[in-house]
C-alpha cells in the first residue's frame, strides 16, 4: 500500500478508533500503543477485507480485539466489586444533560471488567455469547458484569448529575 493513501487512511480513521479506545483503556500510553498495533494490523491484513464498504467496521473490530488484548493482560474478567465505593472525583454540570465525555467519564469508575462488559454489549452490539467467547468467560458472567455496570452506572448518574436538579 501507498505511503501517501496509508497516511490518508490514518488521518480519516484515527479520531474514531481513538474514541473507540478510550472507551475501553485509561492510559494514554495503552491507548497510543494500541492504535499502532491497530493499524499495522490494518494496512497488513487489508487484503483480508472481503467488503470495501464495511472497511470502518473492520478497522473498529480490530482495534477492539486489540484494547482487549491490552486488558486481558490485567484485568480478571470473573471478578468484580460488588460493593465498590463510589467517590470519583467528578465536576458535575449544572444542567443534567449526558453527552459522550461525562459518560466516558463515568464509565471510569466502575469496575474494569464491568466497563469492558458494558461497552461490548451496549456500545459496540456483540451478544453474550460472542464477550464470553471473546474474554474467555461464561455467559452468565458476561450478563452479570453488565448488570452491575448498569446499577453502578445508574448510581453514579444519579448521584452526580441529578441531585443538583432537586
Amino acid at each position: 500500500m501507498h505511503r501517501g493513501s496509508q497516511r490518508q487512511m490514518y488521518e480519516l480513521l484515527s479520531p474514531k478508533l481513538y474514541r473507540t479506545c478510550k472507551r475501553y483503556l485509561k492510559k494514554e500510553e495503552e491507548i497510543e500503543e494500541v492504535m499502532a498495533d491497530a493499524f499495522y494490523t490494518i494496512f497488513t491484513k487489508l487484503d483480508q477485507l472481503k467488503e470495501v464498504l464495511a472497511f470502518e467496521a473492520w478497522a473498529r473490530k480490530i482495534t477492539v480485539n486489540q484494547c482487549l488484548l491490552t486488558l486481558k493482560k490485567n484485568v480478571n474478567f470473573n471478578i468484580y466489586l460488588d460493593d465498590m465505593k463510589l467517590e470519583p472525583k467528578l465536576e458535575t454540570p449544572e444542567e443534567t444533560v449526558l453527552d459522550e465525555e461525562d459518560l466516558l467519564q463515568l464509565l471510569n469508575h466502575i469496575p474494569e471488567g464491568c466497563k469492558t462488559v458494558f461497552n461490548l454489549f451496549a456500545i459496540e452490539g456483540y451478544s453474550h455469547k460472542e464477550i464470553a467467547n471473546m474474554l474467555g468467560i461464561s455467559e452468565g458472567t458476561s450478563k452479570s458484569q453488565l448488570n452491575v455496570s448498569r446499577t453502578k452506572l445508574k448510581e453514579l448518574v444519579n448521584n452526580l448529575y441529578y441531585q443538583k436538579a432537586k
